[in-house]
Order: structure tokens, then C-alpha cells, then sequence
């Protein structure tokens, strides 16, 4: 099987700031960033397209009776976190080989160590203490139920992750965002150096919209169920600033539908 070699995998359940990571590396470098979570309703459709009993039963359900009535076990089986890591895979065997792609979200399946499809060297994951990711969750203002789910995930992970030979880092709190970027760039060191990267600004500032743009289609989607209320357009979200500066980690909280009026800058930014 091919492996994806243009890929750093960073991998880990929900609360143990893979995304933070990622996308500073990505921003710092050029590279292109893809996030298992902008694709969870194209993923969803693709398992209701193959009949799959989780997702139909999932989306049948009322929120009381996925978030409250569920145990956990139950919840973890209808999230389809296994059947989604192929479709991860599928995912990112579409993607330009270059730049480099760093790839990062609970989905990413461990697997793809073993069998030689992700690099070692190139795949990281994360993996918080119970007490970090709920200390994390609870600061996220997270339900109970979707807590309940995340704390299996992180039982889950950190046991596929063990499972096939990952390269594996703590996350506790002792370390700071910027400690724990540099801790990953160290283990990527040698294919960040290697490359390749945007080599303009105006490239740099295609991957970021390209990034806004998933963020954007993934609320899009949402809005799209039978059953979600509201506007997307309409929905706050954060994006990434769209600058282009390699030292540049500001965020930008507007609207969905803002996205259409040109590029998101952060205050004072250009």
C-alpha cells in the first residue's frame, strides 16, 4: 500500500490540542492543514450512502436521546470513529502532494502506522491525561453527554495509538502551546525541512482561505440535516487569520457568511 509520505499525522482524542498544534505548524511553515472535523458531515453522508446502522440510527434520534438516553459505548459506536479513519485516508490520498499536508484530528486512524500508509517518523499523537482533557472539556463549556463520549475517545485512542507503535507525547499542562509546538516540530524536523512549502505569500494566503473555507462548509453541512435549525451564514466561528505571516497565530471570530466579503484578517492585520 502507497505511503503518504507528504503527510504529518497528528493524531489524539478531542481536548488534547491537536489543532493548536497544527495549524501553527502549518501556518508557520506553508503548509496545507486538514482537520478530520471539517469533513464529519461528508463522512456521515458517506455512510448513510453505504447503509451503515450507526449513522441511520444516529440521525434518526433526538439530541435527548443521543446526548442523555446513550451510554458512552453507545455514543462512541454511533460517532463511527473507526469507520471514518479509511475515509480520512481517502481523504488525504486526494490532496496535492505538495506542500506538505499536516493532518490532524480524533478520526486519524492508527492504524495507518502499521500498515505503512503514514511515516513514523511523520505521525505524532497526542495524548492527554484524563484529567487535562476534562479540565479542557469543562473550559470548552462541553455537555455532558459529548464529555462523556470524548473521555471514551481518549480511552479509545490512547489504546490504538499504544496498539501500533506511535510516536506518542503527553499532554498534562505542564507544557505550554508553544512548548508543545516545538516539541512536535522536533520530531518533524527532518521532513519540515525537507518540504516542500509555500514558497510566496500569495500561496501561503491560498492554503489559508483554503482552511477557512473547510471550516466554513463544515457548518454549511450542518445546517444542511433535515433536522438543524438556524442560519449558517449566520454562525460564529473562529477562522484563521489569512495575513500570510509565518509568525502570525491570531484568530479572527466572524460570521460564516462574513467569509464572502474578502480575506479574514485579524485587527491590524494585512
Amino acid at each position: 500500500m502507497q505511503t503518504l509520505r507528504h503527510v504529518l499525522w497528528i493524531g489524539g482524542p478531542p481536548g488534547a490540542g491537536k489543532s493548536s498544534v497544527a495549524t501553527r505548524i502549518a501556518r508557520r511553515y506553508g503548509l496545507r492543514w486538514y482537520n478530520t472535523d471539517t469533513r464529519t458531515w461528508q463522512h456521515r453522508d458517506r455512510a448513510l450512502r453505504a447503509g451503515n446502522a450507526a449513522a441511520r440510527r444516529w440521525e434518526a434520534m433526538t439530541p435527548q436521546q443521543r446526548w442523555v438516553e446513550s451510554t458512552p459505548r453507545q455514543m462512541l459506536k454511533m460517532s463511527l470513529h473507526r469507520e471514518r479513519g479509511p475515509m480520512a485516508i481517502d481523504d488525504l490520498r486526494a490532496l496535492p502532494h505538495s506542500p506538505l499536508v499536516v493532518a490532524e484530528g480524533s478520526t486519524l486512524p492508527a492504524h495507518a502506522l502499521s500498515s505503512g500508509i503514514a511515516e513514523r517518523s511523520r505521525a505524532v499523537w497526542l495524548l492527554p491525561t484524563r484529567a487535562f482533557q476534562q479540565t479542557t472539556l469543562t473550559d470548552r463549556a462541553v455537555a455532558p453527554g459529548p464529555t462523556a463520549l470524548h473521555l471514551l475517545l481518549g480511552e479509545t485512542i490512547e489504546q490504538e495509538a499504544r496498539e501500533h507503535g506511535a510516536q506518542t507525547l503527553t499532554v498534562d499542562g505542564s507544557r505550554s502551546i508553544d512548548q508543545m509546538v516545538a516539541a512536535v516540530e522536533e520530531l518533524f524536523a527532518e521532513a519540515l525541512a525537507e518540504g516542500p512549502g509555500a514558497a510566496t505569500l500569495a500561496e501561503r494566503r491560498v492554503l489559508l482561505r483554503e482552511a477557512n473555507q473547510a471550516i466554513a462548509s463544515q457548518v454549511r453541512d450542518f445546517h444542511r440535516r433535515p433536522w438543524a435549525n438556524g442560519d449558517a451564514e449566520a454562525v460564529v466561528r473562529e477562522f484563521i487569520c489569512e495575513c500570510g505571516d509565518p509568525g502570525c497565530d491570531a484568530s479572527v471570530f466572524i460570521p460564516v457568511g462574513a467569509l464572502a466579503s474578502g480575506a479574514a484578517l485579524a485587527p491590524g492585520h494585512r
